[in-house]
Order: structure tokens, then sequence, then C-alpha cells
């Protein structure tokens, strides 16, 4: 089913400029790019949104590792406000 979309001037520019580069014939073809970028960027592909209950824990359990807050790990804010309401 065909979509139309209207941008806005600063979209419109962006557009030209890929298009400009020579690397997108048009501006569909830019567009589908920029949402396929989207989904990788976001983990969205189709195949990485089912994930299993196993599998969705993992892979947030993964990407808090190292997580900080002006330098001090999200694991250890969440230690020291545990040990607050003790």
């Amino acid at each position: 089913m065909p979509l139309t979309l209207t941008l806005d001037p600063y979209g419109e520019q962006l557009v030209a400029q890929h298009l400009r580069s020579g690397l997108y014939q048009s501006p569909e073809e830019v567009v589908t790019h920029a949402l396929e970028s989207l989904l990788q960027r976001h983990d969205l592909s189709p195949t990485q949104t089912k994930k299993t209950v196993e599998e969705a824990i993992a892979h947030i359990r993964q990407s808090r590792k190292g997580t900080t807050l002006d330098g001090i790990k999200i694991k250890d804010l969440i230690q020291a406000g545990r040990k607050l309401t003790e």
C-alpha cells in the first residue's frame, strides 16, 4: 500500500543531500535505507523482535553491564538505594 510522506524543509534538505551524493537513485530509496538503519540501530529487525523471555532477560542484563550515571554504575546506585530503604 503506497504511503505519502510530507517532509519539513530540513527533511527535504537531507533527502536532497543524499540524492546528490549519488548513492541513492530516488527519495524512496533514501527513506527505505533510513528506515532499515533505524531497525538495526534499535534492534527491531524482524528476526530479533520475537525473543523468548530468557533471551529478553539476557539482553537486558547484557545491556546494563557498564551503564553509568555520572561515572557511577547503575548497579551500584540500585544497591545504595536498597540500603537506604532498609
